[in-house]
Order: structure tokens, then C-alpha cells, then sequence
């Protein structure tokens, strides 16, 4: 038995999150947003069981180039496209749909006589990060068509605002990119997690924005059960926690009221209790931001950390009638402690927590 603090990546949840998405936005076509090691969650393990989607996106040719050497021959769009010749000739000859976000690109992909493959190009509608101007789109659409690596020109833009419902960024940039795809033929994404999840224009986008190719969704934390909106839980938009982080509990000692606790003596104390040692750390991912009174799941009951997070370690109030033993599971977040709940007490987001799980130790897929 392990000691160590270990993802458990429920394979089960995860379909069930595919399916619930598909519901929301049934006309769309879904591009599964894995990168960055699936949100922490194996990339290649979650495309392997992903066999429904219609194309997968990362952000780097070598992200892509691992899939492929996996066995996986669905779609794969690069988000941040190519930064160079010899990464545009690889991505075209392999196969990869990159997206083209800026003039030097552009150049790229003319310059490229390897092949061709379906393109995206972006359009920059207020988050003001990569694509193009919306009102330089006709000479750019027309440069790209002429390409000879251009197979179908697909367009897309990405939304900074969508988890903020209330907020006006939504409409605004919609409203600037509806010139660019209004009569256009081929395909266009707009919506992201909450985009989709949140904006029903976004999820009938074709018959709402005037384009008549597919309309493709690109939700990412969504798949991993993980809400991207502040006031509202995973489980009230029919999703489940893919990652169960949890470790083991290694120690468990009286404290006295008044004692100090861990690095530093930053947390003293109130009471006589139990004080419970936890194997996990900042170098599993724990992150030492998280301050005492955050949340910790064991035996069915809350229990709160206390002091400063370790490297491999945590220490918890148990309450002093515990009858906790060792080697028992406490979970980090996941069933019952939804990360997006604990995440503000590390002044995280969701995405930070599981983007950043260590795997010190091996992780384990279950169904």
C-alpha cells in the first residue's frame, strides 16, 4: 500500500461529462480540449477513452506529436499553432489542423508545400491575446484560401468573459465577430467551456451567427467535472469529479492548546485536540498557498489544515474525540469537496489546482 498522495482518474465520470456536454450543444461538433496533460488529468489516458469525440486540441506540436505516437488518429488542432518552418512542415505533413493567429503565421503557411490540412484561422474579439483584427478578416480569409497547405478554412475566436454571466464582454465580442462568420461556408468555433455551458447563442451558434459550416465547441475543464462559473456547482450542471486527489494519513499525535504547528509556528493552537499528518505537499501539488481552515475530507467528516503546507506533508485538526487510524484515505478534493470550493482558499482557480498534480506517483485510471 502506498503512502503517497495519488490522483484517481475515474474514466466513468469522465464519459458521463462527454455526454452531458454533447446534450448541451447536440448540433456541435466537440474539439475535447486536453492540453497541458489534460488539465492534469493524462492526456493520453483521456483520449484513449474519448473514442466519440470529433477532434482533440492542445496548444503544442509536441502535445500532438505524443498523441500520435499513442495510437490516436483523431483530428488534432494545435491552438498556438507553429512558431517556426521546421514546426509548420511537421505539422502539416503530420496531419495536425493548425491554428494561425498572426501575420508571421500567415507566412509560415504560405511559405509551407508539404501537404495540406485543415486550418484555423483566429480572431482577436476582445481578449486581446492572439488572433487578428476582425476588420482586417476579408484580405486575411482570401490569403489564406490561396494557400496551397489550406485543405478547408475553418475560423474561430476565444471569449475572456464567459464564466461572468451578468458581464457585457460576452455580447460585445460576439457582436465583433458576427461580421467575420455571418455567410461564411466552412467551419467556426466560438464557444469554450463556459461559452457553451453558459451563452445559449453560443450553443445554436450556426443558426444564430449566419455561418453554414459545422459549428465546433471546445469545452476543457467541463470534461474533468469541474464548474467554470463561480455561483454554480459542477454537480448542479450534471457534471461528476473525474480526479479524486487524495493521500493517506501517515501520523496522528495530541496537540495542546497553545501549541504551534508546522514551519514558521504560523498557527497556534486553541484548543486541546488531535493533530493528524497528512502525506501530501506542494511536491504533489498541494500548493503551499492553501491557509489554515481549508477544507479536508476524511472518514466521511471535514476537517480543517493547520499551518503551512510542506513539501510532502500537511497537518489537520482532527478533533480531539477522533478516532481516526492510520493509513487512513483523506481526500484532497474530488467526491464530496469539489476543487472549484476549495480553490479560493489557495486564491486558486480550479484549472491551477488540477493543471498542477505532480504524479510522484503513479496515478491511477478506474472506471
Amino acid at each position: 500500500m502506498s503512502f503517497g498522495a495519488r490522483a484517481l482518474i475515474r474514466l466513468g465520470a469522465l464519459k458521463h461529462n462527454f455526454d452531458i456536454i454533447r446534450t448541451t450543444a447536440p448540433d456541435s461538433k466537440i474539439m475535447a480540449v486536453i492540453k497541458a496533460n489534460a488539465y492534469g488529468h493524462g492526456m493520453v489516458t483521456v483520449a484513449q477513452h474519448l473514442s466519440d469525440v470529433d477532434a482533440f486540441a492542445v496548444a503544442r506540436v509536441p502535445e500532438a506529436m505524443q498523441l500520435r505516437d499513442n495510437g490516436i488518429t483523431a483530428p488534432i488542432v494545435l491552438l498556438a499553432g507553429a512558431m517556426n518552418k521546421d514546426e509548420m512542415n511537421a505539422a502539416v505533413q503530420a496531419g495536425f489542423e493548425p491554428v494561425v493567429h498572426c501575420p508571421e503565421q500567415l507566412e509560415l503557411l504560405e511559405a509551407t508545400s508539404t501537404g495540406s490540412v485543415n486550418v484555423w484561422l483566429k480572431f482577436d474579439t476582445g481578449m486581446n491575446r492572439l488572433g487578428f483584427v476582425p476588420g482586417d478578416a476579408a484580405p486575411i480569409i482570401s490569403r489564406a484560401r490561396a494557400a496551397s497547405a489550406v485543405n478547408e478554412l475553418r475560423l474561430m475566436t476565444h471569449l475572456s468573459s464567459a464564466d461572468e454571466r451578468e458581464d457585457m464582454t460576452t455580447p460585445d465580442q460576439l457582436r465583433r465577430f458576427k461580421p467575420v462568420i455571418e455567410g461564411f461556408d466552412g467551419s467556426v468555433s466560438i464557444g469554450n467551456t463556459p461559452g457553451t455551458l453558459g451563452w445559449p447563442a453560443i450553443a445554436d451558434a450556426r443558426r444564430n451567427f449566419g455561418f453554414s459550416g459545422d459549428s465546433w465547441i471546445r469545452p476543457g475543464i467541463a470534461l474533468f467535472g469541474v464548474s467554470p462559473f463561480a455561483d454554480v456547482t459542477a454537480s448542479e450542471l450534471g457534471l461528476k469529479p473525474v480526479m479524486q486527489f487524495e493521500a493517506r494519513l501517515i501520523a496522528r499525535k495530541p496537540l495542546r492548546a497553545g501549541a504551534k504547528v508546522g514551519y514558521k509556528g504560523r498557527y497556534i493552537s486553541d484548543r486541546n485536540t488531535q493533530l493528524g499528518v497528512i502525506s501530501a505537499g506542494y511536491g504533489d501539488g498541494y500548493t503551499r498557498h492553501f491557509r489554515s481552515g481549508t477544507p479536508v475530507l476524511i472518514n466521511g467528516r471535514r476537517v480543517t489544515l493547520i499551518g503551512n503546507v510542506s513539501m510532502d506533508m500537511i497537518a489537520v485538526d482532527l478533533g480531539p474525540d477522533a478516532g481516526d487510524a492510520i493509513g487512513d484515505i483523506a481526500t484532497l478534493w474530488g467526491d464530496g469537496l469539489p476543487v472549484e470550493e476549495i480553490a479560493p482558499w489557495a486564491h486558486a482557480i480550479p484549472y491551477e489546482l488540477v493543471c498542477g498534480v505532480m504524479h510522484r506517483e503513479d496515478s491511477e485510471a478506474v472506471n
